[in-house]
């Protein structure tokens, strides 16, 4: 899509734009990653038609890529004396084994409210060990909640390749682990949380205890930037970010590409199972509160609260928020660099999370 109107915001008005020229980008993003050497793709970029190998490819090209950064990433981790962690391996329904990090208050007075953690990378990449998700479980513990992130199997990658469904159904697993194992935790509720692919993970978790009988195991669901729609190879026009927004730290090309790690096959590009986004108004009714919430300059924004509206329409108690000035997770990943917005979330989520 293409449109002369410069007035129309990002690749809408200027088919070159750039999130670094964009005047609606937070100026602290832009001077950290101008810091860190711009927004130059650091693994060679993948076209929405490469070869399934190939895409494996990329992921793995990824993953290596990403952990150069990890030793920093860990060193800028603050030490919370005030939480403790642990973790605990269960058996999945492929009798495979799952590992669950726990995060928790030293101390505390009754029980605490339980977030359910499904980290992002497209259900093909990252681990739950990475430094980003071990610190941002470490921030929510330290505002008084047991978290428990999963390490799900992903589609590609280092836990790969494991397509869809198995890593929706070491979610599942966890939560219902999590469920059974309340009493023993001390936890009151249950909120299953995530970004990106993550958030993709905690919808469809929860659609599948609908179709499944054990819904009453949820309270509420807190998704982020979710990654949802699948239609990247050929994106829709009532999906406007993902023209406004293509290329702002990610492209459609790209995400196309991690489709096809997750779903090989193609035969689930309509299942709301796979692509939450597709789901019917009857798939919906009856779900737990939600809050879904998205960023303003990231190309799955409008996806996120295109949910959100089905949501509302299905009769769901249903909270959306958009995060100014921010491209895809933005709220998350930068917390050394936009402090107040990823601790606005924290409480957001903590908030959620106390209300149910």
């Amino acid at each position: 899509m293409t449109n002369s109107n410069v007035n129309l915001p990002g690749r809408l008005g200027n088919p070159n734009a750039s999130l670094d020229e964009d005047s609606r980008t937070d100026p602290r993003i832009i001077q950290a990653l101008a810091a860190v050497g711009g927004f130059a793709d650091a693994v060679e970029p993948i076209g929405s038609d490469a070869a399934y190998e190939d895409c494996l490819a990329y992921c793995m090209a990824f993953e290596e890529t990403a952990a150069l950064a990890n030793p920093i990433l860990r060193a800028a981790m603050p030490i919370l004396d005030s939480i403790t962690s642990s973790t605990e391996t269960i058996t999945g329904v492929d009798d495979n084994e799952i590992n669950l990090h726990i995060h928790r208050p030293k101390s505390s007075d009754g029980r605490l409210p339980c977030i359910v953690h499904t980290h992002g990378g497209g259900m093909v990449l990252m681990t739950a060990e990475d430094p980003p998700f071990v610190r941002w479980r470490d921030s929510l513990a330290d505002m008084g909640m047991v978290v428990i992130g999963v390490e799900f199997r992903n589609g590609g990658g280092r836990l790969g390749n494991h397509p869809f469904p198995a890593g929706l159904n070491d979610c599942a697993e966890a939560l219902q682990w999590t469920y059974t194992n309340r009493e023993r935790l001390g936890i009151s509720s249950i909120v299953i949380s995530g970004e990106s692919g993550g958030g993709n993970l905690s919808l469809a978790t929860t659609l599948k205890a609908k179709q499944e009988g054990w819904l009453n195991q949820i309270d509420g669901v807190y998704a982020m930037c979710p990654y949802i729609s699948g239609c990247y190879a050929n994106p829709s026009e009532q999906l406007l970010s993902l023209y406004e927004n293509n290329g702002y730290m990610m492209d459609c090309a790209m995400m196309a590409a991690l489709v096809k790690v997750y779903d090989p096959s193609n035969n689930n590009s309509s299942n709301p199972l796979a692509w939450p986004y597709h789901a019917k108004l009857e798939d919906l009714a009856g779900l737990p509160p939600h809050v879904i919430s998205v960023n303003e300059l990231d190309p799955l924004r409008d996806e996120g609260l295109g949910y959100y509206r089905k949501l509302l329409g299905a009769g769901v108690p249903t909270v959306a928020r958009t995060v100014n000035g921010t491209p895809h997770a933005g709220d998350q990943i930068f917390p050394d660099i936009i402090p107040e917005v990823y601790q606005e979330t924290i409480r957001s989520i903590y908030g959620f999370a106390t209300s149910l």
